[in-house]
């Protein structure tokens, strides 16, 4: 996909409109789902329950035929506005390539979560199509009153923008671009495949939970050296949660990791921004152009 194509914004939902809660990844077999029901509700959403919802594969939610089977059905179906995945955790690669997109590309429409469903996001914006990235139905219990809002804000298609407080490893300047990325993991592992994202003039934004401190540089020196750096035009550090290290320290934290790669290119960055494995996991709308404005003291990330 070429820098410059126009993306795709679904419909934004209405009252009385249907969202579908499926799992493309770690199964959920609790029943843990009636706070993000209430909470639709309590917006004036109807809600279905896919079928992969309950399904026990191992770790999956089912087989992979089965959870592609549960999403297709779900973005074929006319009625419903919204898919939102239930959870992350590790899966959906196993099955994007038995989804066929031909309906959802004649009536496209938002598909949600964060974590391993930044397979998805990467695989849409691909195909030129915005997706947003945002808490799941098992966070909304513990999610910041702060990111549930955002969540809405961005699926009824009101104004969405973020000033935050400063960082002093943040890099100033401004930059506008269409915003790319998500889990740096997922990132790293769909490189070289059809899932890639063009890093080319994008805002690029990265968070990532229970990795290796190694494992942190051996990706961004991926980014480094595949060019995506270099092309970027600027760059959001979500939340790097729960990071692990060897018994031999590796000598620097993840941020710290991010920074001493990043630094030589001429580029904003933002630094914890509250996006990612966090309780305030605030809602970015992915292939959307996005101005940032950053500073030591605070910075603003404004979606066009």
């Amino acid at each position: 996909m070429q820098a410059n194509t126009v993306m795709i914004t679904p419909p934004t939902l209405q009252k009385g409109d249907t969202i579908a809660i499926v799992a493309t990844a770690r199964k959920n077999i609790d029943d843990n789902l009636k706070p993000a029901i209430d909470l639709l509700h309590s917006w004036g959403l109807e809600v279905i329950i896919g079928k992969s919802i309950g399904l026990d594969d191992n770790q999956l939610a089912g087989t992979d035929e089965q959870r592609a089977s549960d999403f297709q059905e779900q973005m074929d179906n006319p009625n419903v506005k919204a898919i939102w995945c239930v959870r992350g955790g590790y899966g959906t690669v196993r099955m994007i390539d038995l989804l066929d997109f031909s309906t959802f590309k004649q009536n496209p429409k938002w598909i949600i979560g964060f974590s391993d469903v930044t397979v998805l996001h990467n695989h849409l914006n691909t195909m030129g199509f915005k997706s947003i990235h945002a808490i799941m139905p098992i966070s909304i219990p513990k999610a910041s009153a702060e990111a549930i809002e955002s969540l809405r804000i961005s699926i009824f298609g009101e104004p969405l923008f973020y000033t935050i407080s400063g960082n002093q490893m943040n890099r100033p300047g401004k930059a506008t671009g269409e915003l790319v990325g998500g889990n740096l993991s997922i990132l790293y592992s769909v490189l070289g495949s059809q899932s890639a994202i063009n890093c080319t003039d994008k805002i690029l934004f990265i968070e990532d939970l229970d990795e290796y401190l190694y494992h942190i540089d051996r990706m961004m020196m991926n980014l480094k050296r595949n060019g995506c750096l270099d092309a970027v035009k600027g760059i959001i550090v979500g939340s790097m949660t729960k990071m692990k290290d060897n018994d031999i320290p590796w000598g620097k934290n993840a941020v710290e990791i991010i920074d001493d790669v990043t630094k030589k290119y001429d580029i904003p960055v933002i630094y914890n921004f509250p996006a990612g494995h966090i309780q305030d996991n605030r809602a970015l709308i992915l292939g959307n152009t996005v101005k940032i404005d950053v500073d030591k003291t605070s910075s603003s990330v404004v979606f066009d």
